[in-house]
């Protein structure tokens, strides 16, 4: 199926294995299963799967906020593994997420709600202390928004997070030295104090762009052991990542970097 939404043009296409991808402009946003919502397609997502297995056991509903919606994906995922959680999304595109709604429904009673707003103007709505996990998966025209990885904006998540709950971003970068996650992480430790980066080896030595997944917490991050995920990626401390980079600011006014298309999902 195909609509033009706020974004471009989407699209849902059937895949042999029984899944959807949603894609638009031709970008890969999402791959949702419908009849298994804990099969995780994407790599990079299994990681956050990993990490939101972490927080609380199976079964026990966990509050949560996603910043960016697209397929809904991790949403569906914490839905069916963690019945009763609470879930906000926060996704500007209202005419994606009707997209989405109509060809890959969602369950009755799924505890998700949907709000058509941007990550930095729908948290400033949310209580203090009211979060388990915050997910930060948000692209515009493959590059992510300045004003989601800042260190106002990770006090903005650190307000409404849990004592104990954590700060999840999902990243791509490329470039030599990894400038932009490393002044991300920086920002994250500044914020929250304490992390974990996720991310395929080859990402982490500047041989091919990929997706890194930073997670913060004022408390001990969970450090997931990844054995789910293929190919293996490494867990190391959010600070070895971070090293001397400088946490980024609004008042900066910085671009990141723009992956190849395909090189992510959600």
């Amino acid at each position: 199926m195909e609509r033009k939404v706020g974004s471009g043009n989407a699209t849902v296409e059937a895949e042999a294995d029984g899944t959807f991808v949603l894609r638009v402009d031709g970008s890969l946003q999402s791959q949702v299963d419908l009849a298994d919502p804990t099969h995780l397609g994407f790599e990079y997502v299994r990681r956050i799967g990993d990490v939101l297995d972490l927080i609380a056991p199976r079964k026990q509903p966990i509050s949560a906020v996603h910043i960016g919606g697209a397929g809904l994906t991790l949403a569906r995922y914490v839905a069916v593994t963690r019945p009763r959680s609470r879930q906000v999304v926060l996704e500007p595109d209202e005419d994606l997420t009707e997209f989405v709604r109509e060809t890959l429904p969602l369950p009755k009673r799924s505890g998700i709600k949907v709000r058509g707003t941007t990550g930095r103007a729908g948290i400033t709505d949310l209580y203090d202390d009211s979060a388990d996990v915050v997910i930060v998966d948000a692209f515009v025209r493959e590059a992510v928004p300045a004003n989601l990885v800042t260190a106002e904006f990770v006090a903005q998540c650190a307000r409404i997070l849990r004592p104990s709950g954590l700060l999840v971003f999902n990243l791509i970068d490329g470039t030599a030295g990894l400038g932009f996650v490393r002044r991300v992480a920086a920002t994250l430790r500044s914020g929250l104090g304490d992390g974990v980066v996720l991310a395929e080896r080859k990402v982490l030595r500047g041989k091919g762009f990929g997706n890194v997944v930073l997670v913060g917490s004022r408390a001990s991050a969970p450090e997931p052991a990844g054995s789910r995920a293929q190919p293996p990626y490494e867990v190391l401390p959010l600070a070895e990542l971070a090293g001397k980079a400088v946490p980024l600011t609004d008042a900066e006014g910085f671009v990141s970097p723009a992956a190849p298309a395909g090189t992510f999902g959600r």
